[in-house]
């Protein structure tokens, strides 16, 4: 079901815009049948790229937040708890301001992202203070807020008139612009951070467990929660690089793929990976149709998001409560 759900949001993604296309007409461009020129590129120039950027970032984002309530034992928890969207976002701006191409921006949000969760664990291992799962918490949340310190300080140095408004757009999460060779080079980095989360999932799923009752079953926990924040920071990255800051996605998506496959990881993963490609492919959808001007796509994340959230801490308070 979710996967034919997945394929009803490419095809409505795919269908939906300020030029709208029949799914007649997209079969005949697809066929390559001549009297298409404007709907062929359209459709193999903005259209899909953009569809299916969408669908990889909502997978990436989602699979990464179902992989991180697991390790941390969190369900509150999101993909930018150890500062990868932060340092992606700090390489991104600071891209802008350089003058850099959008490759090259995109490389260095990537590079950034990935650096920072290197210092974390880096941090972390330097520390050797407490529980390392809270030493790695709060080393995330202090490079994290570095990071975000960074962002601000480009963003006055910006040039109001031209940098400024590009970097707050990007910030606030957008797939506008985005081009085939975007989705080729971010598609390599999210397969090789999704394939041995889903490759591992069943072993994942006993980090959810205490940590005693976790190795009794032969799990390395250590060495096996280090390869799970590298791969969900790695695809986490990735994403963040070609789409800029999205929230609310990693953290409320697995929670409603959990409504339909309850809280095994082996189930919850594919569901999760579905439910947030069709998710965010709606939400682009309805970004770039609802309004004459298109509306980033973290606002209307947020504006989801936030009654999840809300809710998701009522159902805590009443179980603390009982």
């Amino acid at each position: 079901m979710l996967a034919a759900g997945l394929a009803l949001a490419l095809l409505a993604g795919v269908m939906i815009g300020p030029f709208p296309m029949a799914p007649g007409q997209i079969l005949r461009v697809l066929a390559g049948q001549g009297g298409e020129a404007q709907a062929a590129t359209v459709l193999w120039n903005i259209r899909l790229p953009r569809v299916l950027a969408a669908a990889l970032v909502g997978a990436a984002l989602a699979g990464a937040g179902a992989a991180y309530q697991t390790v941390f034992r969190n369900p509150l928890v999101s993909p930018d708890i150890l500062g990868v969207s932060a340092g992606a976002g700090f390489g991104a701006v600071l891209g802008i301001l350089l003058g850099l191409p959008v490759l090259a921006i995109q490389a260095l949000g990537f590079g950034m992202g990935l650096a920072v969760v290197a210092l974390v664990l880096g941090l972390t291992l330097a520390l050797r203070a407490g529980g390392q799962v809270l030493a790695l918490v709060l080393c995330g949340i202090a490079i994290g807020a570095l990071a975000g310190a960074g962002v601000s300080l480009v963003k006055l140095l910006a040039d109001p008139d031209d940098q400024l408004p590009a970097i707050t757009f990007w910030l606030m999460g957008s797939l506008a612009g985005i081009k085939r060779i975007d989705v080729a080079l971010a598609l390599p980095a999210i397969l090789a951070g999704l394939l041995p989360l889903l490759l591992l999932r069943w072993r994942i799923g006993h980090l959810a467990l205490p940590e005693d009752e976790a190795r009794s079953l032969g799990v390395d926990t250590g060495r096996l929660r280090l390869l799970v924040i590298l791969a969900a920071t790695l695809v986490t990255a990735a994403a963040v690089s070609i789409s800029g800051v999205i929230g609310w996605v990693g953290l409320m998506v697995p929670h409603m793929a959990r409504l339909v496959t309850g809280p095994r990881f082996d189930r919850l993963l594919p569901a999760t990976l579905l439910l947030g490609a069709g998710f965010l492919v709606l939400v682009d959808t309805a970004a770039r149709s609802v309004a004459l001007t298109e509306v980033p796509l973290g606002i209307l994340t947020a504006v989801i998001g936030a009654p999840v959230f809300l809710a998701l801490l009522l159902r805590r308070a009443r179980g603390w409560a009982e």
